[in-house]
């Protein structure tokens, strides 16, 4: 590769891409994001994948090869550089978006065993996925039917593991990885969009103008907001920020309910209201922009962290692993910016003897596909460490379930 070469990392998710310019050095020349544009046909994997089984899998790689092409413009457009100056592109991927991405048969993924028909793992060249790059494109390699590329992204990222170490890359799907007694566990479950934004009301990506954080000061909601201007809505911290100011205020039970403005007995009764017929937990509102959650935006925040919080659970048992032995428990994914560990604790995202525990690590599946492209031999060594991680399914069983159903609450 020569000096004015230029290195594309992608992290496709169900519901954002992420990408990353690097030159030959690895310095970052750009970086981006946008949504996903397949979310016009669902919002969730399933009902993608059921789509490209009745006929739509063209159609799907054609949106998601559209995506990826304005993402990649749009970095080389910051860089001042063009396409045929990229040498090589790496792409981590969940294993619907994979075989969405490849145009593949996704019978295998949507009925047991749910083993994917297509595994990455190796260069394609570009038009294999519906892309006009210039150059080969890498895409990591599948786990299972349920773990995918960006898990093993984000593990190889972090080179050597130390023992009893939990990952939690959060995000449309949680995927989860254990390092215990020198083995890998690995699995996933299904936490839907709402951590990135998505199919909330007022739900926004993390970009200028999204609400990332609410902090409780004495009777006041204090938004934090990405490059500090007017709020235009809520990404998925904002959206756990806002759910935990909102119990510690006590404008929502322990339940998830939204309690009436006359059963509070502080002036924060004024952040409830009423929109369209509904109980509202209003953030902000001026002439032009009315934020709030509203009802069935908790219920889905509450179904997405208690399937986090049973899926962590679960993997710890299935392993023997005590929570109070973990060494460190490190997350990443849809969030894009920490959280506090009293926020985590407020909503019960995790068990409890774990959250002291927790770092956060940005973009972490991006910095595995980052030190893929700038690392010798980086190919065989990636196809180590997926032969290693050793698949738990956990969704559907009645382990999970049980432990599914006592997480829902706060």
């Amino acid at each position: 590769m020569s000096k004015d070469s230029l290195c594309l990392a992608l992290d496709l998710g169900t519901t954002t891409l992420v990408g990353r310019l690097l030159g030959a050095s690895g310095a970052v020349r750009a970086a981006g994001r946008c949504s996903n544009p397949q979310g016009v046909v669902a919002g969730d994997i399933i009902r993608r994948l059921e789509a490209a089984r009745d006929g739509r899998a063209l159609e799907l790689q054609e949106q998601l090869a559209g995506g990826v092409r304005t993402l990649s413009g749009e970095l080389l457009r910051q860089a001042g550089a063009g396409r045929e100056e990229l040498a090589v592109v790496a792409i981590a991927a969940n294993p619907g978006i994979a075989h969405l991405l490849a145009a593949e048969p996704v019978e295998s993924l949507l009925f047991p065993p749910h083993r994917p028909s297509f595994r990455g793992g190796a260069f394609f060249p570009a038009t294999r996925f519906g892309l006009d790059f210039p150059c080969p494109v890498y895409l990591f390699p599948l786990v299972s039917g349920y773990v995918g590329g960006d898990l093993t992204a984000f593990l190889f990222g972090r080179g050597e593991p130390a023992e009893a170490t939990l990952l939690v890359d959060i995000g449309t799907n949680a995927e989860l990885a254990l390092y215990a007694g020198g083995n890998w566990l690995v699995s996933s479950v299904a936490a839907g969009p709402a951590f990135e934004g998505g199919d909330i009301t007022c739900g926004m990506q993390r970009c200028a103008g999204a609400v990332e954080g609410v902090r409780l000061v004495e009777d006041r909601l204090v938004l934090e907001v990405v490059g500090q201007g007017v709020p235009r809505g809520i990404c998925g911290s904002g959206l756990v920020a806002a759910v935990a100011a909102g119990l510690a205020g006590e404008l929502i039970d322990e339940a998830g309910t939204l309690r009436a403005p006359e059963q509070v007995a502080t002036n924060l009764a004024r952040y409830l209201g009423e929109k369209d017929g509904q109980r509202v937990l209003r953030l902000y509102r001026d002439a032009a922009t009315d934020l709030y959650l509203t009802q069935e935006d908790i219920r889905a925040f509450q179904l997405a962290k208690g399937a986090v919080h049973a899926g962590v659970a679960c993997l710890l048992e299935r392993a023997g692993a005590h929570p109070e032995a973990l060494r460190e428990v490190v997350v990443t994914g849809a969030f894009g910016t920490s959280l506090g560990r009293k926020t985590l604790k407020k909503v019960a995202m995790l068990p409890e003897s774990v959250i002291e525990k927790v770092r956060f690590e940005v973009d972490g599946a991006l910095q595995g596909v980052e030190r893929f492209l700038t690392t010798a031999g980086a190919e065989s060594r990636v196809a180590q460490l997926a032969a290693a991680l050793r698949p738990y399914p956990l969704s559907g069983t009645p382990a999970f379930e049980k432990a599914f159903i006592a997480a829902l609450n706060f």
